[in-house]
């Protein structure tokens, strides 16, 4: 039987790839977005996740979804990405890398790429404000409202009651994070991230 990832934020069946680490048989994804024209199986807010019984999730997957959160938010999120997780579940988030996209801020290269996404070129301030072509389109739930630092992160999921967590970064200013809900054992403590 597989084991039940939760994919927060999914966005649109096309664009809303799951992690590589759920792509297999071994995981069965449950789509749940706040909002119902991308057809989640599950429409709520990720800081009220009422729809989603506790202890029900064996993973949460979450790809740029709490910069979109205000600040005081972000915790009440995490609480329930714990609540919905099963004693031995993880969650995978991902967030912008301020403390990356700061550096190119100071070197004044606001209108240089940072990146080029399949929605097209990334600047500076779309990671820090939020991607503007979508905004400018009228989706207003891109808007960021909070951002992280490696070190930030950790603290708000650790915060939050997360036992465990490690963090690493991807080349696209992305900074993830997995936290478990208890201690995990040892040989998973030891893995690296990717």
């Amino acid at each position: 039987m597989p084991k039940i990832v939760l994919h927060v934020g999914c966005g649109h069946r096309e664009a809303g790839k799951i992690h590589q680490l759920f792509a297999s048989d071994n995981w069965k994804e449950i789509r749940f977005d706040i909002d119902p024209s991308v057809d989640p199986d599950i429409v709520g807010s990720i800081t009220q996740m009422d729809a989603v019984s506790d202890n029900s999730m064996d993973a949460v997957y979450s790809a740029h979804n709490l910069e979109h959160l205000y600040f005081h938010e972000v915790d009440v999120c995490l609480r329930e990405f714990l609540r919905v997780l099963k004693p031995r579940g993880f969650a995978l988030i991902g967030v912008p890398n301020l403390q990356k996209v700061a550096a190119l801020i100071a070197r004044d290269e606001m209108d240089v790429p940072a990146y080029t996404s399949p929605a097209g070129p990334v600047f500076p301030m779309d990671i820090v404000y939020g991607f503007r072509p979508a905004m400018q389109a009228g989706n207003q739930y891109m808007a960021h409202k909070t951002g992280f630092t490696p070190e930030s992160l950790l603290k708000a999921v650790m915060g939050a009651g997360f036992s465990w967590a490690q963090y690493d970064e991807d080349t696209h200013f992305g900074l993830w994070i997995k936290g478990y809900k208890t201690m995990p054992p040892q040989e998973i403590a030891d893995q690296p991230l990717w």
